[in-house]
């Protein structure tokens, strides 16, 4: 007997089951909004995550001070017009230090590292150490003949900005 009564109202629950809290014009207003959201919201998150993505090999190149930021930049935008295809090629290039450009240039950091160190220095908030390194570095850039005019121009500064706490020092 007590077979039949639990399989009746085992038969009997679907029926009595809600599919939905909501109800009426509630569940319509709730679907409405959802399908706005669905139709305009998830595509634009979609488009941006998409885009961070690919300029993440952009992103990583300047916080590294890579020497080719500018052509890994222009990668990430290739990568945006052809689906995505260069980004891992964008993704290891910012990762990598270049082998030859050391040997060519005289250092493995962009032009932008110096000028930024330029200005950190005549603000004062650079170390000794640091301005020594950074002044044998474009020495060093300096006499392989591949100092741009603004890294020359930064180089005076930077020797003047060293003799003077020497100055004061022996004074």
């Amino acid at each position: 007997m007590l077979r039949r009564a639990g399989a009746g109202l085992a038969a009997a629950a679907p029926f009595a089951a809600h599919a939905s809290f909501l109800s009426g014009d509630t569940l319509d207003a709730a679907a409405n909004v959802l399908a706005w959201v669905i139709l305009f919201l998830v595509p634009l998150v979609v488009i941006a995550i998409f885009w961070y993505v690919h300029i993440l090999p952009e992103v990583i190149a300047e916080k590294r001070h890579h020497p080719h930021k500018d052509s890994i930049k222009v990668l990430c935008l290739l990568s945006l017009f052809f689906g995505g295809l260069l980004w891992p090629f964008a993704w290891l290039w910012a990762y990598t230090k270049p082998i030859g450009y050391r040997a060519v240039y005289g250092t493995e950091k962009h032009d932008d590292y110096y000028l930024a160190f330029g200005e950190k220095a005549r603000l004062g908030t650079a170390t000794p150490g640091e301005l020594t390194q950074v002044r044998e570095e474009l020495a060093i850039m300096n006499a392989r003949g591949s100092l741009s005019p603004e890294l020359k121009a930064l180089a005076v500064d930077l020797d003047a900005i060293a003799v003077a706490p020497a100055a004061g020092r022996n004074a």
